[in-house]
């Protein structure tokens, strides 16, 4: 049986699409000259997030513009001062985008009420959420655990922070824990501590999208890009990807299913 439940935040639990972290990374190399891409921003996404400028500063289009500029690729310097910039910037708007998401609360109070254990990883630092816990808790979203990426060796794609979290509501073996997350380097982390791994649609960073972008879509155009989305997080690992975060109970029993019949992650 699944025993915990690891969750994402921004882009999972709260922040529907993930914009806080991306409009912010745009801002950032804009002051230096370097105008990014929405999916350049992006494709590092929960990664601590002086390790997804380092990534985004080694995507090859932006290394030549910054070569362009300044006649020498990003170095560790560049990435520094980026993110100098980029932490109080963030820290100016995260308190707008701490809400959980439509069915959040209520979903995660009922799987507490039948006995599971609710953790949560980021690639926010402790003092970013220290903003967003409260805002959420408020809301009526309080996972029993939260990892951070400074409170362990390395955050994401590094399995670090899902250990931390099984130490912390004892639960063992790895196969008991479940790991839910919308990006890329969520499923590594998943996979990579060899627990069950799933990937969510709608209100990812993956499918990149407001609320308001996804009602107005053409339907057909919308399947088809949450088709490539799909495709994207199971090449990364995900056991299963699921429409919506409200979607979780139905994937519980899905992975449940799996065990019963000898299967593991």
């Amino acid at each position: 049986m699944i025993e915990a439940i690891i969750f994402d935040w921004a882009g999972t639990t709260v922040d529907y699409g993930c914009f806080a972290p991306l409009q912010v990374f745009k801002q950032v190399f804009q002051e230096r000259g370097i105008e990014i891409t929405d999916r350049e921003a992006r494709e590092p996404m929960g990664m601590q997030k002086r390790d997804h400028i380092a990534a985004i500063c080694q995507q090859e289009r932006v290394r030549q513009i910054w070569e362009e500029k300044y006649g020498q690729f990003p170095t560790e310097q560049d990435i520094d001062e980026l993110y100098a910039r980029f932490e109080p910037a963030l820290f100016d708007i995260l308190h707008q985008f701490g809400a959980p998401l439509e069915g959040v609360s209520e979903m995660v109070a009922s799987l507490k009420k039948q006995g599971l254990k609710i953790g949560s990883t980021t690639g926010y630092t402790r003092e970013m959420m220290n903003i967003i816990v409260p805002e959420a808790a408020k809301l009526g979203y309080s996972p029993d655990c939260l990892v951070t990426p400074n409170e362990v060796p390395a955050g994401r794609p590094y399995p670090w922070m899902i250990y931390e979290n099984m130490k912390q509501l004892s639960v063992y073996p790895p196969d008991r824990v479940m790991k839910v997350g919308d990006t890329v380097s969520d499923m590594h982390e998943g996979r990579n501590a060899g627990v069950w791994t799933v990937g969510i649609l709608e209100g990812s960073s993956e499918l990149g999208l407001s609320r308001q972008e996804v009602e107005a879509f053409d339907p057909e155009e919308l399947e088809a890009l949450k088709a490539e989305v799909e495709t994207r997080l199971k090449e990364s690992g995900a056991h299963l990807v699921i429409n919506s975060i409200n979607d979780v109970p139905q994937a519980i029993r899905q992975i449940e299913m799996l065990l019963a019949t000898g299967g593991r992650p």
